[in-house]
């Protein structure tokens, strides 16, 4: 489950990762993409259309067209004087227009000079074309009129404005190549700062990353360690120092769960009380270091002969032990305390102020019976405290159980009360 976790955590964090990664290249994509459309509508807005090129060339269009030809019209008497006088005068006042919108255009200080030299001699053909006009207005003929000064003036007032027609064209194409150029650097710059700061939020990103699976591999660790700390420590606290079985607070928790456990299966469960034979003589014959051995090696028989999962074996206090045995019938129980007697007695601890034996012995106090609702849970203890006095009166070294705590065993067993000796 807590690797589960960590996954899900690392998904989340390469999520995110992911998501800036995509957000930085949508945003260079999209860039990209607008600064390209930017540049085609400004490249076909001021370069495609040449708008001031555009205005020149009408104003050029005027001159040939409609004036010259409306006095070529007029010379031929192929159209009135006085209509002649107003298309004439309608040209004038278009080229006018249209010079003034083109002076208001931007204009660069080199070309300000030739500009206001187009300006005077528009200004010196229209007045002319002006003059010709009033001499017309006062009786003057058209017809009389030379074409050739016409022509003369046209032809160069023409040149004068295809000179800058010219020049803007020029321009225009001038700075179409450096807008491309400055448009390719930009291009470049962006594209190479969206770049580096791409790689810089994956980099740090990374190392984001890194240093919380870092950190949560490093709680992980520390968990785990709390968690065999606390197992230590519960051990600790559940085991006895000297003889390292379970001692009597691990005792109360395991015999109330078993006793519930059984009266819910409605099995057998077996007590022993257990009792090392004048061992108050022993610390006084040999010391209590050697006393404290003798309980050492009494521990392991009873570890070493008890060793089934449903066995649990305990250090009461002082030389007093007990084992609580889980689906262990009354014959098996008594099969096993008289191995435990004999397991200690064959390790041959020498006691010699022992009334029994030459070697230390045990006494035992067995209660065994089918767990039912009537059983208390003091009464497997107080039977096998009572039973192990009874093993004591009777000369110890021997074993007393009883079958008949429950009613549910005094139905089985003919006999409540067994002792053996050895």
């Amino acid at each position: 489950m807590k690797f589960i976790e960590a996954l899900k955590l690392r998904s989340k964090l390469f999520f995110l990762f992911l998501l800036i990664t995509l957000g930085l290249i949508s945003v260079g994509v999209m860039g990209t993409v607008n600064i390209n459309s930017m540049k085609k509508k400004i490249d076909s807005l001021y370069f495609g259309s040449l708008i001031p090129v555009t205005e020149l060339n009408e104003i050029l269009q005027v001159y040939h067209g409609s004036i010259a030809n409306t006095f070529y019209r007029a010379k031929s008497s192929e159209q009135s004087p006085s209509e002649s006088l107003m298309q004439i005068e309608a040209s004038l006042i278009k080229i006018d227009e249209l010079w003034s919108s083109y002076e208001k255009h931007f204009k660069r200080d080199d070309e300000v000079e030739y500009v206001e030299y187009v300006s005077s001699e528009i200004r010196s053909a229209n007045s002319f074309f002006g003059d010709i006009l009033e001499s017309q207005k006062v009786g003057v003929e058209l017809t009389t009129l030379s074409t050739i000064s016409i022509d003369k003036k046209i032809v160069h007032i023409s040149s004068v404005i295809q000179k800058l027609i010219n020049y803007e064209v020029d321009v225009a194409k001038y700075d179409r190549k450096q807008f491309l150029k400055l448009y390719d650097s930009t291009i470049m710059e962006v594209g190479l700062v969206l770049v580096l700061i791409i790689i810089a939020v994956l980099f740090i990103s990374y190392q984001v990353f890194r240093s919380i699976q870092k950190d949560h591999t490093q709680l992980e660790i520390t968990a785990k360690k709390l968690r065999n700390a606390n197992r230590k420590l519960e051990t600790v606290s559940y085991t006895d120092s000297l003889t390292s079985l379970h001692n009597r607070r691990y005792f109360n928790l395991v015999y109330d769960r078993e006793l519930k456990r059984a009266k819910r299966l409605f099995t057998y469960i077996t007590f022993m009380m257990i009792d090392i034979d004048y061992f108050k003589q022993y610390n006084d014959t040999y010391g209590h270091i050697e006393g404290d051995n003798a309980l050492k090696e009494v521990a392991k028989v009873l570890k070493d002969t008890l060793h089934r999962p449903g066995d649990f074996v305990f250090r009461l206090g002082g030389e007093e032990f007990g084992v609580l045995l889980t689906q262990t019938d009354e014959e098996s129980s008594a099969m096993l305390a008289q191995a435990l007697c004999d397991g200690v007695q064959e390790i041959k601890i020498k006691h010699k102020t022992s009334q029994v034996s030459d070697f230390l012995t045990i006494s035992l106090g067995v209660v065994s019976c089918v767990a039912d609702d009537a059983l208390d849970e003091e009464l497997l203890i107080s039977h096998a405290d009572k039973m192990l006095y009874y093993a004591k009166e009777r000369g110890r070294n021997r074993f007393v159980i009883d079958t008949s705590v429950s009613g549910a065993t005094a139905v089985k067993e003919p006999w409540s009360i067994k002792e053996v000796s050895v």
